[in-house]
């Protein structure tokens, strides 16, 4: 009897049992002085993606990216991270998509990356801006053949009738993105996220985590504030 026919009860435990036997940071993590850290939270960032993508972790640009609707409601997903500056992270998608929804409506977010090869995440929570269609475009015109098929496609998060509908739309997006690589997508929107809390979590065997957290000063002169958190 497979795992999928047994008895609700022995699925449950089953599931329970692979939960707790899966390992967690089952490698030497690195060590993390927060009193070395920058004053900048952006250039503790892109060290540690640097010291991510040179350990090992997959897609160490992938994130989790948290919005809200005007009701309140949250909605999580997982997309790329296109750049971090000093005006920003930034990610891109439709604006018609329901983050872009999201967003029109509630222009803040959070974002989560974590990187398990060093046991590290880093939490960005701030607000958000579009950038204008200059900026959109320029932003799709340095993806690849497959982002721009995918954006041309359009209707993300609209219901899909059939499967068959988006393989014969995502066909023509294809020879067309192949045709025309500047294809101009209208609803393709680049947006940062302008911080104003970073989290740096450092993960540690004995479970004594080193968690810094950068809160931005009221005043801009100031700059940023850092604080040690209990884990």
């Amino acid at each position: 009897m497979s795992n999928a026919d047994a008895p609700g009860d022995t699925r449950q435990q089953d599931f329970r049992t692979l939960l707790r036997s899966l390992p967690v940071w089952d490698t030497e993590l690195p060590h993390f002085d927060p009193a070395t850290a920058p004053a900048d939270p952006l250039h503790l960032f892109q060290q540690w993606l640097s010291e991510a993508a040179a350990a090992g972790s997959p897609e160490p640009h992938t994130m989790t990216l948290a919005t809200a609707d005007a009701t309140g409601r949250p909605s999580v997903r997982t997309l790329m991270l296109h750049d971090a500056d000093e005006r920003g992270w930034h990610f891109a998608t439709h604006r018609t998509s329901r983050k872009g929804r999201e967003l029109a409506v509630r222009p803040e977010a959070a974002l989560g990356f974590y990187w398990p090869a060093v046991g590290r995440q880093v939490r960005v929570q701030g607000a958000v801006t579009a950038a204008g269609a200059e900026e959109s475009r320029a932003d799709l015109a340095k993806r690849s053949t497959g982002a721009l098929a995918a954006a041309l496609v359009g209707r993300q998060s609209e219901v899909l009738s059939s499967y068959e509908e988006l393989e014969h739309a995502s066909d023509a997006a294809w020879e067309r993105a192949r045709r025309e690589p500047d294809a101009p997508v209208g609803t393709w929107t680049l947006y940062v996220l302008e911080a104003q809390e970073v989290e740096f979590f450092q993960g540690d065997d004995r479970r004594r985590h080193v968690r810094l957290n950068y809160r931005r000063s009221p005043s801009a002169e100031s700059g940023w504030t850092t604080e040690l958190l209990w884990p």
